[in-house]
């Protein structure tokens, strides 16, 4: 399981993903799972505890208007939507600022510009053309925002809202320097987990209706945001790249994580981020592509979507949990399920304990994103993935565990997380097969968790409601090991 991207500016990423949000419309291959919620985090129907809620993020009609002042604004409605975001966001930390260190200062100097006009000018000692990006420059208190490409562009296909959620990251690098919380010798990673987190507390904020001037639901709404947060994460590393496992702005992972980590337990818990808090969360997730030992060269190419590469990977989770009934594995989409119905590209039917895959499908699903052309990620383990979580489906059948119900598609999702992080280590199967996870694995499966919810699915294919909550799930597995999914999400 490899992956590759080509290398680019964290704010490039964050405009090539903005086109993404046709791959956002569905949350898996079935209806949302129905039945009874849950008390706790991990309630299904729930996102960090507030109700999964659909409905407009935009806007408030009857939202004061912005005041204050944009330098080098041209007047139109993108740097008025801005301008309304630090009113709003500055207003969120009149309220939340209380559990940090010093005082809060609102930030006061704003500056707008188009990054597709060849005039457009030096800022805080950097060029802005062809840069489309925000920023906050700690030696001029100042936060810039390109209104050419990167806010229109965020605001077609996300909506408003998320100008607000850039906004609370730029003003979160901001309040870092206020509390004192960051120096001149913190690594990057820390200011940019701990500018996502803040960014999340905002957007739970919002969500909670806190916002005179900005709804958000936690539904398709957060969706898009976190859809965002997975686009602008660092391009997978090679060993040359090796110092910005501390100097980038991290993981797909990384950035949703610490954003959950703000929208859950809110301003306190993003302050507490350090790089050992970085560094214990990521445990031994590989974060460098591996170099061929014989050749030399990186190691970075897809594994092959095909019969070969799904039939190793159904090997390996039979070598890892040696079910005492392991499932087969057929690739004829023809054959009939008397228990189990479900259009996702592979399934599992209890009846004949069988995997079966679409290939041509699963394919599709693992073929390695163009972001260049706006794609959203994907690749082998966006499909790898959906075949270790019908494998999951088979060993809850063993054990005599519903299928089709809430718990199931979440413990489904535990399940797969864990089961990635078994694949860490490289594994010898007696076929003379090898498999192992590699760098970039793990933001393929959250981005398939997102976008198609079938890692977070019960056996109908019938996907948890928000992909906030089954990232939360997937996320879960990863920090633990099997046995713990089945205890966390057990049958009532």
């Amino acid at each position: 399981m490899t992956s590759h991207r080509t290398s680019r500016s964290a704010a490039t990423l964050g405009v090539l993903a903005l086109c993404t949000a046709a791959l956002l419309t569905g949350c898996g291959s079935g209806d949302t799972v129905k039945g009874t919620p849950v008390s706790g985090l991990f309630d299904p129907f729930e996102v960090g505890g507030l109700p999964v809620t659909d409905g407009p993020s935009d806007v408030r009609d009857g939202a004061p208007p912005p005041a204050g002042e944009v330098r080098d604004t041209d007047g139109g409605k993108v740097d008025q939507l801005m301008l309304l975001t630090t009113n709003d966001v500055a207003d969120f930390w009149q309220q939340n600022y209380g559990s940090l260190p010093g005082a809060f200062r609102p930030v006061q100097n704003f500056l707008s510009y188009d990054s597709q006009n060849p005039q457009s000018p030096m800022v805080c000692g950097a060029k802005t053309y062809e840069r489309p990006n925000a920023f906050y420059c700690h030696r001029e208190r100042l936060i810039a925002w390109d209104r050419g490409l990167l806010v229109p562009v965020g605001v077609k296909y996300f909506g408003k809202t998320s100008a607000a959620g850039l906004m609370a990251h730029e003003y979160g690098h901001a309040v870092q320097r206020m509390a004192g919380l960051v120096n001149p010798r913190t690594p990057t990673i820390v200011f940019e987990q701990q500018a996502d987190c803040f960014a999340g507390a905002y957007m739970r904020w919002v969500a909670e209706d806190g916002s005179p001037r900005f709804t958000l639901s936690t539904g398709d709404g957060l969706n898009k945001i976190l859809a965002a947060v997975i686009a602008s994460r660092d391009p997978v590393l090679t060993p040359a790249d090796a110092e910005m496992i501390e100097e980038g702005h991290g993981t797909a992972l990384d950035r949703v994580t610490a954003a959950q980590i703000g929208f859950v337990s809110g301003v306190s818990a993003c302050a507490a981020i350090d790089l050992d808090e970085i560094y214990q969360r990521r445990g031994d997730i590989p974060m460098v592509l591996q170099v061929d030992e014989e050749t030399g060269s990186v190691n970075s190419g897809q594994l092959p979507i095909g019969e070969e590469s799904i039939a190793s990977l159904v090997e390996t989770l039979g070598f890892i949990y040696k079910p005492e009934q392991p499932p087969a594995l057929s690739f004829d989409t023809g054959a009939e399920c008397p228990d189990a119905t479900s259009a996702a590209p592979v399934t599992y039917c209890p009846a004949t304990n069988t995997i079966t895959a679409d290939l041509p499908a699963l394919e599709e699903m693992g073929r390695a994103a163009n972001e260049d052309d706006g794609m959203m990620l994907q690749g082998d383990n966006t499909a790898l993935s959906a075949v270790t979580s019908r494998y999951m489906i088979a060993l809850q059948h063993q054990r005599g565990l519903a299928l089709d119900s809430a718990t199931a598609a979440m413990r489904t999702a535990c399940l797969t997380g864990a089961a990635d992080r078994e694949m860490v280590e490289p594994i010898s199967l007696p076929s003379g097969g090898n498999f192992q996870l590699t760098a970039g694995d793990v933001d393929e499966s959250v981005s398939g968790l997102l976008t198609n919810g079938i890692g977070a699915s019960d056996v109908n294919g019938n996907a948890v409601p928000a992909g906030f909550t089954r990232i939360l799930a997937y996320r879960a597995g990863l920090q633990t090991n099997a046995d713990r999914c089945f205890d966390q999400f057990a049958d009532e």
